[in-house]
Order: C-alpha cells, then structure tokens, then sequence
C-alpha cells in the first residue's frame, strides 16, 4: 500500500502547521515565509472548503493514513453514539502503531509501524504485525523478549522515560511493558484540529 515518503516538513508548512506535526515528524518549522515560491506575497483568506480539507489532512498525515481508509473510520465514527469527531480520535489513537508510538518505543508513527511490521511488538503475549490493529482497554502491549537486547530497542526504550504519555496509556520502561488503561478521548490528540470541519468535510460525502 502506497505511503507518503517525500519532505515531512514541506507537508506542515503547507498545512499552516506552526509546529511540526508531531507523528509526522519532529524536525522544527521556520515559518519566516509561507511555503512556495510566492509564499510571502500569499496572504487571502482560505475559503470553507480548503479549511476543512486542511483540517482532515492534518489528521491524516499524523496518523499516516490513506483517504480510503480514512473514509472507513469516519463511517466506524459516525455509526457509533456520540460525537463523530470524538469517536473518530478514539478510533485513531487506539490503532497499534499509534499506541507504540504513545508509548515512547518509536519516535514518530512511521518509526512505530515498521517496528510492528517487523513483528517486534506483542499483544496480550501474542506477536501482531498489523499497524492498524485496535488496541482495547485492558490490552497489554510489549516488546518481544528477542526484540528487547536489540541496540536501537534499547536506544528507543531509554528515551521512552522521558516522553509524556496520555492518560489512557501506562508504561512501565523496566519491563517494556504498557497498558490502555483507559478508552481515549477526544481531547487526547496531542495537536490542534477543529474535529468539527474534519466532519463537515466528509458530510456531504456519506
């Protein structure tokens, strides 16, 4: 399945992003001109339309997600009770690449998906290779024991001490060992995004 590999940061700035988009990329933006050739002369108003495109972009490229399967989650978001946009965040950062990222193992979400591909990551003691596997409340999430003494594992498992985790999400670095704790929420998307336009943009497609 065919992935964005081109300038992460050249995505940001397009996207108006006054930071990087944090599982994109985690290189800093200079926002001195806007993106383009003609990026300083630029300054009209976008209309309604490409605000929401540029909305659900964002949340596509953070997750790394392809528009069809986007379009599926949305439809997942939109069956379920409650707000869409909230439903739609608790799909997304329930996927497995998303958690391991959350987590601290990876750096960003693409690091975090070819490290599940590679099968280094276990569920309730059983490898899964799939990056977009649900993880469920009460899930436990591991690093495969042969995986462990590896030197970039034990690189990405230093760094794990420091990084901030969500509430949901619990890690214990010694054993290399986390949890959902908790279903997220709409609020634990780690950036700005108007989850209303996100809604809005597929709306009159459904």
């Amino acid at each position: 399945m065919a992935r964005y590999r081109g300038p992460r940061v050249k995505i940001c700035r397009a996207l108006g992003m006054e930071s990087a988009i944090p599982g994109l990329t985690n290189k800093a933006i200079n926002r001195k001109t806007r993106p383009g050739q003609h990026g300083a002369r630029r300054g009209v108003k976008p209309s309604d339309f490409k605000e929401r495109l540029m909305e659900k972009q964002k949340l596509r490229y953070h997750f790394g997600i392809l528009e069809k399967q986007f379009k599926r989650y949305i439809k997942e978001a939109s069956r379920r009770k409650g707000p869409t946009g909230s439903n739609l965040i608790s799909l997304l950062e329930s996927r497995l690449d998303n958690v391991v990222w959350r987590l601290g193992i990876a750096s960003t979400i693409p690091s975090a998906r070819q490290i599940v591909v590679h099968g280094h990551i276990t569920v309730n003691g059983k490898r899964v290779d799939r990056p977009s596997y649900s993880i469920k409340v009460g899930d436990q999430i591991a690093i495969r024991e042969k995986s462990k003494n590896r030197p970039f594992m034990q690189e990405n498992i230093e760094n794990s001490t420091t990084r901030v985790r969500p509430q949901y999400l619990e890690f214990d670095p010694a054993k290399a060992t986390g949890k959902m704790v908790s279903a997220p929420m709409g609020d634990d998307l780690p950036f700005q995004v108007d989850m209303q336009k996100v809604v809005e943009y597929y709306s009159q497609q459904m």
